[in-house]
């Protein structure tokens, strides 16, 4: 695609960030635009007139910080004046039925016209639901047993009953929540098929995968689960152009170590809560469903999510470490990802990272295989030493032996510093620039000084002083710095 995919940061920080707006993006490809999760403060970033020209929302999965503001997009269609049309959302059918479920309290209830009563409303009412990723071939549903009683089954899409040979339902009791046990054909093991099964599978799911292809423009939207281990429901995107292919994997675990582990190791089924004869007849437990689990992921998912980001730039979620259900950034050596070709998201408030960080507001072109900031019309390579955040407030930096700022590790983590007593290992000098809208300036230090961004993004330098303050409009230093670092110089958009 001769313009590449445009990827707008609308929101890369976590949940408990003090300065951060959640998670979102918007992606351009051809003449089309997607919110790709809807954690972010759409309203305020990207406004109600441009919320009008988005083709839909996708949803990777439902924690607030990813999904937040998805029944005001909802009620926004619905009920906005100049909007003619339902918000269309692309997700699986696994994640469509967490969102009617988690969205009922907003949706499913509102004033009749006349304002006189309360009306039931349905959510189709408000989303046009565009499937992408495969169907299941089994499902948990609740079946009419009469006497006004309700029972949970397995069935097949056809509405068959499944056998307890085959399939089982575990429900929680710390939750009350179903989930199934499947036995694999192959290996002939109980396995968790949501767990087990990439989407490629024929075994669990149908096989058309219900990408979403535009022909005219040339691009295909493709839910992948194989890479995605986060705990609940959850997908990666891939857009793939003519060129390009640009993955969100969202919030996961990417370590090399632990998928191996997840689908080498054989599980002993644990019988405490229930005899082993009972458990095979049985086609509804009560209990952890962890306990007959006998191996988490199959090697047809493993392989698959080894191979799911060779030729796509990444957008990849990010903590510090011991978070659990994403990726440590001591472990990032340890993943399937390539650092050229990623660029780290979901961020803590403060980080100092070798990886390209993402940052609000900034907009990213991918272009083939390669990955560029977009400043006005202008294309600027990612090719710091060194990308730091604290504050809301965005760096780079540069090696230089002079430099007056020193990169430390310890513990697998990179810190900053000017004081050469820090804890830890001194791993090289760097110049500190601070980016603002794309142009780079000096790092201030101290508090008699600060940037402000005037109209037309014209960078002020205040300084302070016991007569008061002055102020001076600075031109940004990013042309000399890719010159004298030797290497690539902006690209004009139009020649690219």
């Amino acid at each position: 695609m001769k313009n590449g995919i445009t990827l707008k940061i609308l929101g890369d920080y976590g949940p408990f960030s003090k300065v951060g707006k959640s998670i979102g993006y918007q992606v351009n490809v051809g003449q089309s635009s997607y919110m790709v999760d809807c954690g972010a403060p759409l309203f305020q970033q990207v406004g109600g007139n441009g919320l009008k020209e988005i083709n839909g929302v996708i949803i990777t999965h439902c924690h607030d910080d990813h999904k937040r503001w998805f029944t005001d997009l909802a009620l926004f269609h619905m009920y906005a004046p100049d909007i003619s049309h339902k918000l269309t959302l692309l997700t699986t059918e696994a994640i469509n039925e967490e969102l009617r479920f988690s969205s009922g309290s907003a949706l499913n209830n509102s004033l009749s016209i006349c304002r006189k009563k309360v009306v039931d409303i349905a959510y189709e009412d408000y989303v046009n639901f565009q499937m992408i990723g495969p169907y299941a071939r089994y499902k948990i549903v609740s079946k009419d047993e009469g006497g006004g009683k309700t029972g949970l089954y397995i069935t097949d899409r056809d509405g068959n009953i499944v056998a307890p040979d085959k399939a089982k339902i575990v429900i929680s009791r710390k939750t009350g929540r179903p989930r199934m046990l499947f036995k694999d054909p192959d290996y002939r093991e109980w396995v968790e098929p949501e767990s087990f099964y990439p989407f490629s599978s024929d075994v669990f799911y149908e096989k058309s995968k219900n990408n979403y292809i535009n022909n005219e423009e040339g691009y295909t939207i493709e839910a992948i689960k194989a890479p995605v281990w986060h705990g609940i429901l959850g997908i990666g995107i891939r857009i793939r152009s003519d060129e390009e292919a640009l993955v969100f994997s969202s919030d996961t675990v990417n370590d090399k170590v632990l998928w191996k582990q997840l689908y080498m190791e054989k599980k002993k089924q644990n019988f405490n809560d229930i005899l082993e004869e009972e458990f095979e007849s049985a086609s509804v437990i009560y209990g952890d469903i962890n306990d007959y689990i006998e191996r988490v992921w199959g090697e047809e998912r493993y392989r698959e999510a080894v191979n799911a980001f060779n030729d796509a730039v990444v957008i990849h979620d990010i903590s510090v470490r011991n978070s659990v259900v994403h990726t440590d950034y001591e472990g990032l050596d340890n993943t399937f990802l390539k650092k050229d070709k990623t660029i780290l998201t979901h961020s803590p408030d403060e980080m100092t990272s070798e990886w390209v960080l993402s940052e609000a507001d900034k907009t990213f072109i991918i272009k083939g295989k390669a990955i560029f900031e977009k400043v006005g019309n202008k294309l600027f390579p990612m090719n710091a030493d060194i990308y730091h955040k604290k504050a809301s407030r965005y760096y780079v930096g540069y090696k230089n032996e002079k430099g007056k700022y020193t990169v430390y590790e310890k513990d697998g983590l990179l810190r900053l510093s000017n004081d050469y007593n820090f804890n830890g290992t001194p791993l090289c000098n760097i110049d500190l620039y601070e980016d603002i809208s794309g142009k780079y300036y000096k790092k201030l230090d101290g508090e008699d000084a600060i940037y402000l961004e005037r109209v037309k993004g014209r960078v002020e330098l205040i300084k302070f002083t016991e007569d008061g303050s002055r102020g001076q409009i600075l031109n940004g230093h990013k042309r000399e710095i890719l010159t004298s670092n030797r290497k690539s110089t902006q690209i004009s958009s139009d020649k690219t």
